[in-house]
């Protein structure tokens, strides 16, 4: 019993992002049943001439382990970026289920017919069953995945292993090829992504560079009473 209250005390940070993680998949799987007639339809004149590749399903799928992997290192290795990780995440999330129950919004990018039949088609296929095209402003994909690699790139712990730098490009490669996937399997509009990418770099600086937004402020000085002689 002793054992199990000091594994709870030692890891109560993860209460909050259970709690988040519980309210985010009931909030979304509402919106994915009630956000499927009556939407705005996004597109911009750079998604017609985005080809579809079905090889991009496999960036697409690794973007729920690549996250998921990130926070859990954090969860158990440094706490103070743990919370700077779930504040970015959970920040960016929370206006994307907001946009979404205010401004329902979807697209008609794919296509009706895929134009090959091979194992990664397959796997498109089984994602659209399951995935509508609705709530997709910001891209949640574009997003988490900037904030996973800022994570990975910000943490001092990686950069003092052997592999640190590796793991960093591997990181930044993977982050690269996610974004491009959104667009590349028709799961979201340039709209989408470029929003993704805004909403991402604003986050960056609030999280991982507050001294430069304080950098114009004045100093606050001690006044201190002059003395009676």
């Amino acid at each position: 019993m002793e054992k199990l209250k000091a594994f709870f005390v030692k890891y109560r940070h993860g209460i909050p992002l259970l709690i988040y993680l519980a309210i985010y998949l009931a909030w979304f799987a509402w919106l994915e049943q009630t956000n499927v007639r009556n939407y705005k339809v996004i597109h911009v004149a750079m998604d017609d001439y985005i080809p579809f590749c079905e090889v991009f399903i496999i960036p697409y799928l690794l973007w729920f382990a690549y996250v998921s992997i990130v926070v859990v290192y954090l969860f158990f290795k440094n706490k103070q970026d743990y919370y700077k990780t779930c504040a970015f995440l959970f920040t960016g999330m929370t206006v994307f289920l907001i946009i979404s129950t205010l401004w329902p919004n979807g697209h008609h990018l794919r296509p009706d017919i895929l134009p090959r039949d091979n194992c990664f088609t397959w796997l498109v296929e089984g994602l659209w069953a399951v995935d509508t095209p609705t709530n997709l402003w910001p891209s949640i994909h574009v997003f988490n995945s900037m904030g996973a690699h800022f994570a990975v790139m910000q943490n001092r712990n990686l950069a003092a292993t052997k592999w640190g730098g590796c793991l960093k490009v591997v990181s930044g490669i993977l982050a690269v090829s996610i974004i491009l996937s959104t667009v590349f399997l028709k799961q979201h509009s340039m709209f989408d992504v470029a929003t993704g990418l805004l909403m991402g770099s604003v986050m960056y600086v609030l999280v991982y560079k507050r001294e430069f937004l304080l950098a114009g402020r004045p100093e606050k000085k001690n006044r201190r009473t002059p003395q009676a002689s």
